[in-house]
């Protein structure tokens, strides 16, 4: 189905409810008839709401290249958030967009590509790594960065341990804040791991997403590294909040973070007030 009113929700059914961390859920919604719901890419968002608490922005999560549903990885940490993660499966809820850019997809093919990631912003660079591994042909090596506060809170444990590296040429890298018995893993910040690894940036583009601290880090240490501007892209979609352009709270300079973004290059950046 193609791109509806971004202003008026349809229906959808919460098909499946999974735990991911102690205060994440993925939620797969799809049509009540079973049909296709709009179409995205990898990237954008949709807004979710649930009568009568209210509606909140999220970060799609589930790729495109797979059909028939959409997944949504969600932190529990508001009002709109914290009734979400009461409903059960069944549970019906209004689903409006797709809002914002996307993801080059065309630009990344033929390129070698690092994903860094922390926390829940793994959902909209998921959208992308499984877009791109779909289409393993079109890209070159992939290398994955993540990391979380712990063991605990790293989110999409099968993909991460089990279908990534299987897939070839495809390499997971992970990280966490704190030590613990069940991690045998490595033990830092996302930027002092990427810094350890020290991938090459010759032939690579880099894709980050991950709380502003985290990114305001690794923007910096990439530099250090010798990537260019045009090959570091990353998301601002925390800014995000109307999803079209009416609110005003993600305005940067004559830039709206729901309409021009959030994916932007840092190149793109370097030229917007230092207002992110």
């Amino acid at each position: 189905m193609g791109c509806q009113n971004p202003l008026f929700p349809r229906v959808v059914v919460v098909e499946e409810i999974r735990r991911e961390t102690p205060d994440v859920k993925t939620f797969r919604v799809v049509a009540p008839d079973g049909g296709e719901l709009f179409d995205y890419k990898p990237g954008q968002c949709a807004m979710l709401s649930l009568f009568p608490v209210g509606e909140a922005l999220f970060s799609i999560t589930s790729s495109p290249t797979r059909r028939g549903f959409l997944e949504f990885s969600i932190k529990e940490t508001g009002m709109v958030t914290r009734a979400l993660h009461e409903i059960e499966a069944g549970t019906k809820l209004g689903l409006r967009g797709p809002y914002g850019n996307s993801f080059p997809t065309e630009l990344l093919k033929g390129k070698d590509l690092l994903f860094i990631g922390g926390g829940i912003a793994l959902a909209p660079l998921r959208s992308l790594i499984n877009y791109c591994l779909d289409n393993r042909d079109d890209y070159g090596r992939v290398d994955i960065i993540y990391g979380a506060r712990s063991s605990k809170d790293l989110v999409q444990k099968v993909e991460l341990f089990e279908n990534w590296p299987r897939v070839r040429d495809t390499h997971v890298h992970l990280t966490v804040d704190v030590k613990s018995d069940d991690w045998d893993g490595n033990v830092g910040f996302v930027p002092a791991f990427l810094e350890q690894l020290n991938p090459s940036p010759e032939g690579k583009v880099t894709i980050t997403c991950g709380p502003p601290i985290m990114i305001k880090f690794v923007l910096e240490s990439l530099a250090r590294m010798g990537y260019q501007p045009e090959n570091i892209i990353t998301t601002l979609e925390m800014k995000m909040k109307c999803g079209v352009g009416k609110c005003g709270r993600c305005n940067i300079g004559d830039k709206y973070v729901c309409k021009d973004g959030p994916v932007f290059s840092l190149a793109e950046l370097q030229q917007m007030p230092n207002e992110f």
